[in-house]
């Protein structure tokens, strides 16, 4: 039946899930309007039940409450399953009778946001459906029904799932740090059942998040898991984002091991199981870690950066592994294929367990290279994707170079190569750069700086 319908602030809609600013760019009336809307399409694919979660920012309660009513309202089951990580939303829309999935979460957003990730028939619902939602909500024709709301506790289901990524009847010394994320009673449960030793940080979930950000690929924010490390002498502390689906590593050194080089690490346990099969990174990616997969008898595959997209991607390939630099890492191999911060800390520490070196040694056996953190520079909204193109216009011009244009426009030539993408989730270029020594790098840095400037943007400290 057609409705007064709804309009999005379309700052909100964005390529991976709906996320704003709450009372600004996004109220509890557009909650209730991602119900109708999601719902409606549900019950319009045949589906009759929602699972529904949140994660522990201060709005989730009332914005879950907000998205339940415009479920319920299209006559569809609910299945809410409380204050957890997304991934436990994710092991829910797995392991229950449903027909999509819903959780309220701001991930690594400062306290005042707030969002909404979505499945629906246990896919990523993201890019053209987000926005093709937004057009339906303002529309107003939404199916109505009378549905209902059952409570599903799924927590020592999840739990025990998890545990099940570790096989090895030795521990050893790990400090944990959820960072007062919706992780925090997950890990809590879980060490107790661990062997080993555990020291937990910051597992009380608090949404003004009172000790650091929430976001372990900011380095800033891993200072107290270092000190912990240090002064416990760990053999290794993990820290996870503000919705647990991204994960964070230090040694026990006290240095960081970057997306790339974690999966490096993973790569080397899974694919002796799965000879031949791809193993999926990010552009961002170190080319180390592509040569690398090739080395172990895997197939290295570059994709565009975005969890929803590698996701997808690794459902065409049946790849066993897949990760992002963000922290985002995905198993297939012995879970879902879904990203879980969580369960990835658990499988490395298995490996650990079982392993003769330690995660410093194995660290140090890593490929070198000489690189760029991942640079952020922010640019006006509407110019970021058009800079990229200009840059690869100019860029077709010249020899001597390899370019690929899957996500932005990653640069190779005899000195390595630099990566030039617009970000999607804020107004901002990201540029990377990396090569064999210090000369090179510096040669590299130097054409980045060149094409900014010819599209009239001053470059960043690279």
């Amino acid at each position: 039946m057609a409705d007064n319908g709804h309009r999005f602030n379309p700052v909100i809609l964005r390529e991976y899930d709906i996320r704003g600013i709450v009372g600004e760019t996004l109220t509890e009336a557009d909650a209730t309007a991602i119900g109708r809307t999601l719902g409606t399409l549900v019950v319009r694919r045949g589906g009759s039940s929602v699972a529904v979660g949140r994660d522990g920012r201060l709005s989730s309660q009332a914005m879950q409450d907000a998205v339940v009513q415009g479920l319920v309202a299209c006559g569809l089951v609910v299945r809410r399953i409380g204050l957890g990580p997304t991934p436990a939303l994710y092991f829910a829309t797995q392991t229950l009778d449903v027909d999509a999935g819903i959780m309220v979460t701001g991930s690594h957003n400062p306290p005042s946001h707030n969002g909404f990730k979505m499945n629906v028939g246990r896919k990523p619902f993201w890019g053209p459906e987000i926005q093709r939602l937004g057009e339906a909500a303002l529309a107003g024709d939404w199916e109505s029904g009378e549905g209902r709301v059952e409570d599903v506790d799924i927590f020592q289901d999840y739990i025990t799932a998890l545990r099940t990524g570790y096989k090895f009847d030795k521990g050893i010394r790990v400090v944990w740090d959820p960072g007062n994320g919706a992780s925090g009673d997950v890990v809590s449960a879980l060490t107790a059942e661990l062997p080993g030793s555990h020291i937990l940080l910051n597992e009380k979930i608090d949404g003004t998040f009172p000790a650091h950000h929430p976001d372990p690929s900011n380095e800033a924010n891993l200072v107290q898991l270092k000190a912990a490390v240090a002064e416990h002498h760990a053999d290794l502390g993990v820290a996870f984002d503000g919705d647990g689906d991204r994960v964070g590593v230090v040694d026990a050194q006290g240095r960081v091991l970057w997306g790339d080089q974690l999966l490096s690490i993973l790569a080397a346990e899974v694919l002796p199981r799965h000879q031949g099969a791809s193993i999926l990174a990010d552009v961002k990616a170190s080319q180390t870690l592509f040569d690398e997969i090739a080395r172990l008898g895997g197939v290295p595959v570059m994709c565009p950066t975005g969890n929803t997209v590698v996701k997808s991607r690794m459902v065409e390939l049946g790849a066993p592994l897949a990760g992002e630099m963000s922290g985002h890492i995905f198993y297939a191999d012995g879970w879902y294929g879904f990203d879980d911060g969580v369960y990835v800390a658990v499988r490395l520490l298995d490996y650990l367990a079982r392993s003769d070196r330690t995660l410093a040694e194995l660290r140090d056996a890593l490929p070198e290279a000489v690189n760029t953190p991942e640079i952020r520079m922010d640019v006006p909204e509407e110019r970021k994707f058009a800079i990229v193109d200009e840059v690869r216009d100019r860029l077709a011009a010249l020899p001597g170079i390899t370019v690929s244009d899957i996500d932005g426009v990653r640069v190779s030539n005899a000195d390595g190569w630099w990566l030039l993408r617009a970000s999607n989730t804020q107004n901002a270029l990201v540029v990377r750069c990396e090569a064999a020594d210090e000369g090179a790098l510096e040669r590299l840095k130097e054409q980045v700086r060149g094409q900014l400037r010819e599209s009239g943007q001053e470059p960043p400290e690279l």
